[in-house]
Formats: structure tokens, sequence, C-alpha cells
């Protein structure tokens, strides 16, 4: 079973089929519905015509930002978002030689690896502490502390993006955060 995240089988595969995708698609996971952050790496691979981390990072900027923002665009902020991936890029391809995947097996725990994904551009606590339960959760990448790390993200529910297995899973997590943001406003 892969990742069933976007809604669509392309996609989600492409996610499969590459940690700078899955990373790429949780740095793209903001102000933006998740299902269609997710299916950002896939609208790049298909424009762009690769999602490796060297030819992104070293693409003309203003080309790769006109290629994100063509519609469907890749975020609803596509310039902005073009930029921080190509950063993102950057930062895979100098670090980590290319490999995303590195900075989830050769973090020595739990706490190593959220200030790991701390570093990277989009990714504050508490995107990093989600990533870091999807690892856990749909990857299987457990380090020694990772509970500890991520909360209440941890736990059995359907609070985030790590616990969409399904189209039924997504549609919980969305009535979660709704009804978290109904409690916030009704406590304003």
């Amino acid at each position: 079973m892969g990742f069933q995240i976007t809604g669509d089988a392309a996609a989600d595969k492409v996610l499969d089929d590459s940690s700078f995708a899955l990373l790429a698609g949780m740095m793209l996971d903001q102000q933006y519905p998740m299902e269609h952050a997710f299916r950002g790496p896939a609208k790049v691979l298909e424009r762009f015509g690769t999602f490796a981390p060297d030819a992104i990072a070293a693409a003309d900027p203003e080309e790769f930002a006109a290629m994100a923002s063509t519609t469907p665009a890749i975020h609803r902020f596509p310039g902005s978002m073009a930029a921080r991936l190509q950063e993102l890029a950057r930062i895979v391809e100098e670090t980590y030689g290319g490999d995303a995947s590195r900075l989830w097996t050769e973090a020595a725990d739990g706490k190593d690896l959220l200030k790991r994904i701390m570093t990277l551009p989009g990714f504050g606590k508490q995107k990093a502490q989600i990533f870091v339960a999807l690892l856990a959760k749909q990857l299987g990448v457990r380090p020694e502390g990772w509970e500890a790390v991520v909360g209440d993200y941890a736990l059995e529910g359907h609070r985030s993006v790590a616990d969409v297995v399904d189209s039924e899973t997504l549609q919980k997590v969305r009535d979660f955060k709704k009804a978290k943001k109904a409690a916030a406003k009704a406590a304003d």
C-alpha cells in the first residue's frame, strides 16, 4: 500500500517514489488543502520533467516560478512556494547529497530528526512534528524518542496528514481540523 493522500493515484505514486517529493508536499501543505499541496510535486514533475533536487535547485528562478504558476498552480501562492521549493531542493542537494531520506535515516533519534526538519524552509515546530508522525505512521520510520517529539500527533485518531490513508480518513482529518478551528473561534 502506498500513499493515498492526494486522491490521484499518479500523484500519490510520485510521493511513493521520491522522498524529496514527500518532503516537498509537506512543505507545500500550508494555507492550502492538503491533498492539493501533496499534488504539487506531481505537477512539477509533469511540467518540469523531473523532480530531482539538483535540477530544481539549479533552475532559473523566474522560469521555475512561471512553471509553478501555470494553471493549475502548485499552490495558492505559487511564486513564493516555487522559491521555497528551490531553497528546499538546494538544502537537500548540499546537505544530504540529493537524498531527502537521509534526513530521517541518519537522524540520531527523534529529537535530532525534529531539529533537522525544523531547519528546512516552511517547517515550523508543528509542521515538523506532523512530518515526523507521518514518517512513523506511514513509513515505519521510528527513531528512538519519536513519540515524545510529536506530542499529540503520535496518538491514534485523525489529527493530520499523518493519519490519512484513504478518502475516508482524509475527511475525518478535515472534520477534526474544522472542529478544532470552531472551538478556537468560540473560545475567542
